[in-house]
């Protein structure tokens, strides 16, 4: 691994809602360089080799069978690609364990079984364990060896999983911590040697173990019966009078939270890029099927409702996957300017990730909803056959619906979103009140509609720039008039997050169109261009209700009819014909008998 420290200015978290940023600042996935691209194609065919043949064996929970498959992930370094090298694995940087994510996506329980492993199951570990405790865990789970998982989900405390019961206690002699309590929903929990657990110390102090299977008053439960990923392990864990040795607390007694919320966010992010793999293997069984399956003595895919479908799963991946990586690289440049500043190792990515965390929780709620759609209208493209356990897509409609609930619910990640960035306006991490203001005076002015701007994307940088005033707008009205009590209006913060949801995802999308325009030329760019059009422009509509729904819900008279006329006028689109943008999309896709794009 190189020392040298290539440090790049990234912008902070949540700043893209009141600074522009540039194309040429943009990193999108046609930079990746071509270790990275190589990896990406080792994971797709890791997957068609070893994964995707014996995928129905791998659903019964044939035993053993999925240990020995992480294994072999491990001896291909699937299992440790951000890892140092100290632990034996790969040391890349996190745009390329971020490719692994996504390249893994597409084998429905392997993937899941390999991001907990990855993530969840050794990251804690990796980063809040001694010395003594890496140099025991981590090369074994690096190699696949050993497998992790993570206990902290309870029966009673899920999204509020500082509520948890598990109970831990020092034994007399102060060598063990005696355990009583249970987990549930153990991802690799049936087969996995090492377990990060949580419980409270004394009642009180929420703490992180290293459990190891086999341990004196540690058992597990059956597999459980689930509607999907139903190859992924999934058990309760059970401990009575579990004696857990007193050198494997994990991390600070009472800072147990501090690894469990630190390691959502880089969950989060990662889960993005898995369901972004699914969605891409999931759209070239849609397209394939379109193309071989006739009606009326004509393809379905010639058919403008199926063209359409096809067309718009197409873009939300293509938008999702934008999104994803121009997070990455400013989480990779966070990194790097941390370790330059000489925070340690073990800090950095954590940090890097806690300044993204608002990205983090939006990609979140995005990439999984994106694959929820594109299952769903891939079940609706086989038609019959799309309810028949024969056809693969059934298998992928199933294996999606758990994205929206674990890595902490949709509901909870849009919460998130807005409190995350209302606190940092507060502690002035970000400058929220100045570009309000400039909103408010906006309002009261003689609407410009006009445009500033020069060139090929005028009217839609314009448009970014009024979302962005839109979202400006109705957030700060609601904390004026509501206070403290928006906490409670769980509604109006939804709307809200849903506003910037969009306006991130639009942007990024318009930067990677307007990159490539600048690289390629118009022709050659010109089906992202058309990406970037569409979505945007049914964005401005998506943002205009959820900013029309929120204002309804807490203004009134001459203040309520002001701003709706502020929102009109902020998410006020140009005139633009999706219909064939997506003819034209649809038409490469089923040229290319793939998802190509």
């Amino acid at each position: 691994m190189s020392t040298e420290i290539k440090v790049t200015a990234a912008i902070r978290g949540a700043e893209w809602l009141i600074r522009e940023s540039q194309p040429s600042d943009t990193f999108i996935p046609e930079d990746f360089n071509e270790e990275q691209q190589m990896v990406m194609q080792l994971c797709h065919d890791f997957l068609k080799a070893e994964i995707l043949p014996i995928v129905e064996r791998v659903e019964k929970l044939e035993p053993g069978l999925m240990p020995s498959l992480m294994e072999k992930a491990g001896q291909q370094g699937l299992l440790g690609a951000s890892i140092p090298e100290e632990f034996h694995g790969l040391g890349k940087d996190f745009i390329t364990s971020t490719i692994v994510n996504e390249g893994l996506g597409g084998g429905h329980s392997f993937s899941v079984a390999v991001a907990a492993h990855t993530g969840i199951g050794t990251l804690p570990i990796l980063y809040f364990g001694t010395p003594e405790q890496k140099q025991k865990y981590i090369p074994k789970l690096v190699s696949g060896e050993w497998k992790g998982a993570y206990g902290l989900t309870e029966p009673n405390s899920g999204s509020d999983a500082l509520s948890a019961k598990t109970a831990a206690k020092l034994s007399d002699d102060g060598k063990h911590y005696i355990l009583n309590g249970q987990k549930c929903w153990i991802t690799n929990g049936g087969f996995a040697d090492v377990y990060t657990v949580f419980g409270k110390i004394d009642g009180d102090k929420f703490t992180a173990f290293i459990l190891e299977r086999g341990m004196e008053g540690f058992t597990q439960g059956p597999e459980e019966d689930k509607m999907g990923i139903k190859g992924s392990s999934t058990v309760q864990l059970y401990f009575q009078d579990c004696k857990v040795p007193a050198e494997n607390v994990l991390g600070e007694i009472g800072k147990g939270h501090v690894i469990a919320f630190n390691i959502l966010n880089i969950g989060r992010l990662k889960l993005c890029a898995a369901t972004l793999g699914g969605a891409k293997a999931t759209m070239d069984i849609n397209i394939q099927y379109a193309n071989t399956r006739e009606q009326f003595k004509q393809r379905i895919a010639n058919f403008g409702a199926v063209q359409r479908k096809i067309a718009d799963t197409a873009i939300r991946a293509w938008v999702s996957e934008t999104a994803l990586y121009r997070t990455a690289m400013w989480v990779e440049q966070k990194e790097k300017e941390l370790l330059a500043s000489g925070m340690p190792f073990n800090e950095a990515l954590l940090g890097a990730a806690e300044e993204y965390a608002v990205e983090c929780a939006i990609l979140k709620v995005f990439g999984s909803e994106m694959l929820d759609y594109v299952v769903d209208e891939g079940v609706q493209i086989h038609g019959g056959n799309g309810f028949s356990a024969e056809y693969a897509i059934s298998r992928a409609y199933r294996d999606s619906r758990i994205n929206r609930i674990y890595e902490g619910t949709n509901e909870i990640n849009r919460l998130l979103t807005v409190d995350m960035i209302l606190k940092r306006a507060m502690k002035g991490r970000l400058d929220l009140m100045g570009p309000a203001m400039s909103v408010q005076k906006e309002l009261m002015s003689i609407p410009d509609f006009g445009s500033d701007d020069e060139g090929v994307f005028a009217s839609e940088l314009k448009l970014i720039r009024n979302m962005k005033k839109a979202l400006l707008m109705v957030a700060g009205a609601a904390v004026q008039k509501l206070m403290m009590k928006i906490e409670q209006e769980q509604e109006i913060l939804m709307n809200i997050a849903d506003m910037g949801i969009e306006i991130f995802h639009s942007e990024s999308a318009l930067l990677r169109a307007m990159k490539l325009y600048d690289q390629r030329g118009e022709s050659a760019s010109a089906l992202q261009v058309d990406i970037a059009r569409t979505y945007l422009y049914d964005a401005a509509d998506k943002v205009n209700k959820s900013g029309k729904d929120a204002i309804n819900a807490f203004a009134s008279g001459d203040e309520q009819r002001m701003m709706l006329l502020g929102l009109k006028r902020f998410t006020k689109a140009e005139p633009f014909n999706s219909k064939d943008a997506r003819r034209r999309i649809a038409a490469r896709l089923s040229a290319d008998n793939r998802y190509s794009l």
